[in-house]
């Protein structure tokens, strides 16, 4: 993937960087306060994490683990953080034993704009283009910042997550893999399917779903708010694929583009009970001091999520692209 076109201070500190030999980094002025529509500082926080994923075109692989950059990333990830457990909320007090049930009070308190509503019955083409461009930035490495946390757990955890995960990666088979079949829609829409051809499109609030991901995967301190963000992720993924796939069948689309959703509909309604039940609930008997960072990454997921949606559809309702000024122009996607 080629490092992306910076959007301030930090990042260009980033790219300059990253375009020579691992040195010390310095310390760059970084802000008190991380916002989700802080375009500079999601997009230092993904090229940061991006490192432990699949890397950047010509960049030394040795800047994973340089220290002068770990500290710059640590720097943001604070005030990062910070914002995430504002927007969260209050959370609910719950036993261990109880996590399945606190983790559905929390999905049925979720209030965010319905994206998926719109998609599946009033969105032009353009717009679901969009949409497709946005969530490519997550879906075409989709279950791999949850897969972190694999090494984390043990027993029932483990197994449940496992469990999970294989389903992602097609049970071994290449052509099934959750990443491959998005990739299909991606070409049924004449969309690019390149790894990160649209990270210079999207904008703060699509890098923040990710950055949230990456943030709580990388952590092992964090492995109870990765595991919720999961939980909530699969409870909340089962009707809005059926949505999206009969929004596609809308605008004349047939299974080459809708097979991704419609996969989803029937193995995410499985996951949901494993999520909550075996994951979540297993993890936190083995370790219940943790249940409270469950519910954060589950309330978490829902709320940046919330604040992505809104984007979207605050900039359709304007009649504007959700996409980056400019970045219209990127691959396969036009104005709406």
């Amino acid at each position: 993937m080629k490092l992306p076109i910076p959007r301030g201070p930090l990042s260009e500190h980033l790219v300059d960087a990253l375009a020579r030999d691992p040195h010390d980094l310095g310390m760059p002025p970084v802000p008190d306060t991380v916002a989700f529509t802080d375009e500079d500082a999601q997009l230092a926080l993904f090229i940061a994490y991006e490192l432990h994923f699949r890397g950047w075109d010509g960049v030394d692989e040795r800047w994973e683990w340089e220290p002068s950059l770990l500290r710059l990333r640590a720097a943001l990830e604070a005030p990062f953080e910070r914002a995430l457990r504002d927007l969260a909320g209050p959370l609910p007090d719950a036993a261990p034993s109880e996590v399945a049930h606190a983790l559905t009070g929390v999905v049925n308190a979720d209030d965010g704009p319905s994206l998926a509503k719109h998609l599946q019955k009033g969105s032009s083409l353009a717009e679901f283009r969009e949409f497709v461009a946005h969530r490519a930035v997550y879906h075409l490495r989709e279950a791999d910042p949850h897969s972190f946390a694999i090494p984390r757990l043990g027993g029932r955890a483990k197994a449940a997550l496992i469990e999970i995960q294989a389903d992602e990666y097609g049970q071994g088979r290449a052509e099934r893999m959750h990443a491959t079949l998005f990739a299909n829609t991606m070409t049924a829409l004449g969309l690019d399917t390149t790894y990160g051809a649209y990270v210079d499109a999207a904008p703060a609030a699509t890098l923040a779903t990710n950055n949230t991901m990456s943030l709580f995967g990388l952590h092992r301190r964090l492995r109870g708010a990765i595991i919720g963000h999961l939980a909530a992720f699969e409870m909340t993924s089962s009707l809005p694929n059926r949505r999206y796939g009969n929004g596609l069948r809308r605008l004349g689309f047939g299974p080459e583009a809708t097979f991704f959703y419609d996969e989803h509909v029937e193995a995410d309604a499985v996951h949901e009970q494993i999520a909550a039940t075996d994951l979540a609930g297993g993890f936190c008997a083995a370790e219940p001091q943790l249940t409270g960072d469950v519910l954060f990454g589950a309330a978490a997921c829902l709320a940046v999520d919330a604040v992505w949606a809104g984007h979207l559809l605050d900039a359709w309702a304007e009649g504007r692209s959700s996409l980056r000024p400019g970045a219209v122009s990127a691959p396969g996607l036009f104005l709406p």
